[in-house]
């Protein structure tokens, strides 16, 4: 106790200016090593509770408003503002910056590309027979989807056969195989 009161406010937020500073360019360096074992499991939870994206709980910025706090509380020191109220510029500081580093990771993350195909994307799509359906029988369907050439067993709809190199509309998956009928 003797020890931090020997310790001047000032002092005080320049120590927590620096660690804040430090966890950030450590959080730079190595990526984000404290993220892997937060709350949620190693998966940032956006605002609306969505799994994915910039988590308020992020690594970068809540030291970037540590890093904010402790200024912006030396600051207020060093222009002769109580304690009160240079935590209240920190507090104040902190929260800008961190929202704006976290405003600033959410558009980074929302400009994400995603090579990600989804089966259920081919549904209502265009194909080409690439092997034809027997009736009764099955056969198999190309289909362009996004930069992605797919191709999938299917079986008609209706249980008739179609020729090689017709075009099908794919109507609903059932398993691995897509159902398909001529496309008009």
């Amino acid at each position: 106790m003797l020890l931090l009161a020997a310790f001047s406010a000032f002092a005080v937020f320049l120590g927590i200016a620096a660690i804040g500073f430090l966890v950030l360019i450590v959080s730079f360096a190595f990526g984000e090593l404290f993220d892997h074992a937060d709350l949620f499991g190693g998966h940032d939870v956006d605002v609306h509770g969505e799994v994915g994206g910039v988590s308020f709980l992020s690594s970068r910025v809540l030291s970037v408003f540590v890093t904010a706090f402790g200024g912006f509380g030396a600051i207020g020191i060093h222009m002769g503002y109580s304690i009160g109220a240079s935590t209240g510029m920190g507090l104040a500081g902190g929260l800008v910056f961190g929202g704006l580093i976290y405003a600033f990771a959410s558009f980074l993350y929302s400009q994400q590309a995603s090579t990600d195909i989804r089966v259920s994307d081919l549904v209502g799509q265009t194909g080409e027979v690439s092997v034809a359906i027997p009736k009764g029988g099955v056969g198999q369907v190309r289909c362009t989807l996004g930069q992605s050439m797919i191709e999938k067993v299917a079986r008609s709809r209706d249980g008739e056969p179609i020729a090689l190199n017709a075009l099908v509309k794919i109507e609903a998956i059932v398993g691995d195989t897509v159902l398909v009928h001529r496309a008009e």
